[in-house]
């Protein structure tokens, strides 16, 4: 799957010392993002982040990300603004397992630890899946409110499934 921010670094590349990061997804970043979430705007998309060796063949990746989006209101479809500010921190290894072998683990319980295919780590899908993981999965904007009655509330009939059997067996 391929995701709108492609920010990557080759790990070869990364000094012993670690790297510093701060950048700015620009406006086609930032309209990439906003379809692909379903989004009606992303107004900025603000990224700090260290990326540094953890050893045995591992790399460590912290952040800071800061957005604003605007979301479609789930009762009104309006615009709703939203400020976004999430942390992140990611490990990548290239001998991560992908399930644990007990069948059992407490996602909570340790880092995120993600597999590494290559030598590329992919800072824009952590940064993308950060933002996705942040955002408010029902925005409602002030005062919205859903002003819907069912037609067929008063047929007892249409609510009832055990009526609707009875007038079935009152036929019989």
């Amino acid at each position: 799957m391929t995701h709108p921010i492609t920010w990557t670094h080759a790990t070869t590349e990364i000094p012993d010392r670690g790297l510093e990061r701060t950048r700015s997804a620009d406006e086609a970043e930032r309209a990439a993002v906003a379809e692909a979430l379903g989004l009606i705007a992303c107004d900025r998309l603000n990224v700090s982040y260290v990326l540094a060796p953890a050893g045995a063949g591992a790399w460590r990746l912290t952040g800071d990300l800061v957005a604003a989006v605007t979301q479609a209101c789930i009762v009104s479809l309006e615009p709703v603004p939203a400020a976004l500010a999430e942390t992140f921190s990611v490990e990548f290894r290239r001998d991560a397992p992908l399930a644990d072998p007990e069948g059992e683990r407490e996602i909570l319980a340790g880092p995120d630890v993600e597999p590494l295919a290559g030598d590329h780590i992919e800072v824009g899908r952590i940064v993308y899946e950060t933002l996705s993981a942040g955002l408010d999965p029902y925005p409602r904007k002030a005062g919205a409110a859903l002003d819907w009655n069912d037609p067929r509330a008063g047929d007892e009939a249409a609510g009832n499934p055990f009526a609707v059997l009875k007038k079935l067996k009152d036929k019989g």
